[in-house]
């Protein structure tokens, strides 16, 4: 709270006024910042019906907020289980509904392309792929959010459709992935 007293100009008992806890701040930040990540999402998601192209727009608006918001991903990730009581549970809803619009998407790519993959396997690796931009990404040697996007895109698609059809195991007969 001293840092960001220094860091804002205001005094720590102002801050304190507004705020009664870290803990309180810091649930109000990964609140609004998963909240508007859902809301943007939803927003984009609206009257597009191309399963392949929502998969895009999910990735785009994650990298998006991400890097325009490299401050909020780097506290989100290193005090993500910080918060207690209350605070956790609210913020653990709204990371759920995201996850769940994620899952969703994979389960109608799926569906359509006669797929047969873990969609938690693939849900989870995707956000491996771009939760961690925030550490590597440099934006005088890196592309913008939307180059990135399409290309982790093709990464992640082409991935998760040529390992969703039957492939030779290691005895040499045809196995699928049977995990939801």
């Amino acid at each position: 709270m001293r840092d960001l007293s220094r860091a804002s100009g205001m005094s720590l008992a102002g801050l304190y006024y507004y705020f009664e806890s870290k803990e309180r701040l810091l649930y109000l930040i990964q609140k609004h910042t998963f909240a508007t990540i859902v809301r943007q999402l939803k927003a984009r998601l609206g009257g597009v019906t191309d399963t392949e192209e929502r998969i895009r727009i999910f990735i785009l608006n994650h990298l998006e907020y991400f890097l325009s918001n490299q401050a909020a991903m780097k506290v989100l990730s290193h005090e993500a289980e910080v918060l207690k009581n209350g605070f956790a549970a609210d913020v653990a809803a709204i990371k759920r509904e995201y996850y769940k619009i994620c899952v969703g998407l994979l389960d109608d790519l799926k569906r359509e392309r006669g797929l047969q993959f873990s969609t938690r396997l693939a849900v989870l690796s995707l956000f491996g792929m771009m939760n961690w931009i925030y550490t590597w990404h440099n934006p005088r040697i890196d592309a913008d959010a939307a180059s990135i996007a399409g290309e982790m895109g093709d990464f992640f698609l082409r991935g998760v459709m040529a390992n969703g059809k039957s492939r030779k195991g290691a005895n040499g007969k045809g196995t699928t992935s049977v995990v939801p």
